[in-house]
């Protein structure tokens, strides 16, 4: 049988209520007296119960992490960020994988409120009615991270996805591109979609130039579904010679199509990508690309949720972190 705080007090000859402060970390314990426990908590292996201190105190100080894939550069960077930072508060991470399936997300929603989490981290597509209301009647709060929600119901952590590709995109136009295409995730995703598309439309809009919905190629975030996206934009008669793409994965997807195609990247097509992962650095010619703050993302949002969660003042819950463009060799100097 294990060890019980029972078998604890006993061996170190002091009561359980003492074996639980010293557990807990309550300071008003003598420095021999705490000794003493601790040596007893070695000698016999003890590790206190989770479940039963989190019944005792209404607190498991566990919180649940909705990704989208757990495989992706992008989320395993973001949830080393929440790693981190839910260590350094000492919170403990139930990381699940939702495939970006609405189904599968709300019953996860489901499964971790069951566990008794204290807050839940959500990363996602699409928010839609059903998820909002899912989110809402959850008794503990919930904090979005990198998932955009239109209505702005829910604590969040982003960045101007809209204003960021309209820089990558401007930077195109003043380098005299006539004819940018777009490789999009799909425009029903509020960020690696329609934001992004929104940003491509005003940085044309803003500059006097007529949008053309042939030059936008669809793409599910793959590295695949990329190659098949640019042979879709090769395909036309006066080809893009830029191409922006939604996420680095699906750029790399572009940089192989085209090079296939015996195109040089970037004398014949420059191409931005979005993100900056390491994957930008990982292809030759290296990606230039938006960097969206990923780990920065994870860390924030993590303690944002920790705000929430210990009831501390909240001056606002929609935070928004600063972008940039990293130049390097898929555009021209």
């Amino acid at each position: 049988m294990s060890t019980t705080i029972y078998d604890v007090a006993a061996e170190a000859g002091v009561s359980m209520a003492t074996v639980s402060r010293v557990v807990n970390g309550n300071p008003n314990v003598k420095p021999a007296t705490r000794t003493k426990v601790l040596d007893a908590i070695q000698k016999l292996e003890y590790r206190p119960n989770a479940v039963a201190r989190g019944l005792a105190s209404k607190r498991t100080t566990t919180v649940g992490v909705i990704i989208p894939d757990i495989s992706s550069i992008f989320f395993s960077e973001l949830a080393r960020g929440i790693e981190d930072i839910a260590t350094m508060y000492k919170y403990n991470i139930i990381l699940c994988n939702s495939d970006n399936n609405k189904e599968k997300e709300i019953h996860l929603v489901n499964t971790l409120l069951e566990k008794q989490v204290d807050g839940i981290l959500f990363m996602g597509g699409e928010i839609t009615e059903e998820h909002a209301e899912q989110l809402n009647r959850s008794h503990v709060p919930v904090v979005l991270a990198a998932t955009f929600h239109e209505d702005g119901d829910f604590p969040s952590v982003n960045i101007d996805y809209v204003q960021a590709a309209k820089d990558a995109v401007m930077m195109l136009i003043d380098k005299g591109h006539e004819r940018i295409g777009m490789v999009s995730g799909s425009l029903e995703d509020p960020v690696n979609g329609y934001q992004k598309f929104r940003g491509y439309k005003d940085a044309l809009s803003s500059k006097g130039k007529e949008f053309d919905e042939s030059l936008i190629a669809i793409g599910d975030y793959t590295y695949d579904s990329a190659i098949e996206a640019v042979q879709q934009l090769l395909s036309k008669d006066n080809r893009p010679s830029a191409i922006f793409v939604a996420t680095d994965e699906m750029a790399l997807g572009v940089i192989h199509g085209l090079q296939d195609q015996g195109i040089n990247v970037p004398e014949d097509v420059e191409v931005v990508g979005f993100d900056n992962t390491r994957l930008a650095t990982m292809v030759r010619p290296t990606l230039t690309t938006v960097v969206q703050p990923m780990y920065d993302i994870g860390a924030v949002s993590m303690r944002l949720l920790t705000k929430y969660m210990n009831k501390e003042e909240v001056s606002d819950g929609v935070v928004v972190l600063p972008h940039r463009l990293e130049y390097r060799n898929s555009t021209k100097a």
